[in-house]
């Protein structure tokens, strides 16, 4: 592993669904007893996965129209209403961190880097996610998209985060796994980290990261690298 010392005083700035968390299984779990509430046949889960990233209410759009039947506009807020009741009390069900996010992440806090959480999901769904995985101590900020002037891609978001976490946005880096993350590192001029293990419809490499990582093992390093680019 390279020397830590470079992390001291920069911020790390993660996606949370599909970059820190493999939640699939909850979210579409949800989706699909919502679904099955409407008599709408359930969607297997990696046809679901790259459906994940831009809110429940696209979520829902996204699995409605997938089964054919388009969600019915005059009752969306309703439907958000039932999605969010249940996934509240499922969000940690299945939901785990990927593999050596927490070792990696536990490392570049001890080196002194900050870190924060940068998410298109509420920040009221997100929380109750990191405590019960017992993850919520390893963060300085946690910015949903309720609290962001915009949500990603809007590089605002980004910029929220890193200054939530008392960080500065000349010595960050993204980490996420889909456009929306790139478009938001891009605009506000910070370094992008892609995982290739993520939820997206664009692979992560076709979005020209400036690394691409397959594990968490691969993170400090490459935030090294790029911190002393």
């Amino acid at each position: 592993m390279a020397d830590l010392s470079a992390l001291d005083g920069a911020t790390l700035v993660l996606d949370l669904d599909g970059t820190l968390v493999d939640s699939a299984p909850d979210l579409i779990g949800t989706l699909n007893v919502l679904l099955a509430q409407e008599g709408i046949a359930p969607l297997p889960l990696d046809a679901a996965r790259p459906f994940i990233g831009h809110g429940a209410r696209r979520l829902i759009e996204r699995g409605f129209a997938a089964q054919g039947q388009p969600a019915p506009a005059a009752r969306m807020d309703e439907l958000f209403k039932r999605f969010i009741a249940h996934y509240n009390n499922h969000s940690a069900d299945l939901t785990r961190p990927f593999p050596g996010a927490v070792r990696a992440l536990s490392d570049m806090k001890a080196a002194g880097a900050k870190l924060a959480i940068c998410t298109n999901k509420l920040t009221n769904l997100s929380m109750p996610i990191l405590e019960k995985l017992d993850l919520a101590w390893l963060f300085d900020s946690v910015i949903g998209a309720d609290l962001a002037p915009a949500p990603k891609p809007d590089a605002s978001h980004l910029i929220a985060a890193v200054e939530a976490a008392g960080g500065m946005i000349g010595r960050a880096v993204m980490v996420g796994d889909a456009a929306t993350d790139a478009g938001a590192a891009r605009a506000a001029g910070v370094p992008l980290i892609l995982v290739s293990f993520g939820y997206t419809e664009i692979p992560a490499a076709e979005l020209a990261p400036d690394i691409l990582i397959h594990h968490f093992d691969e993170l400090p390093d490459a935030c090294v690298r790029l911190l002393t680019a």
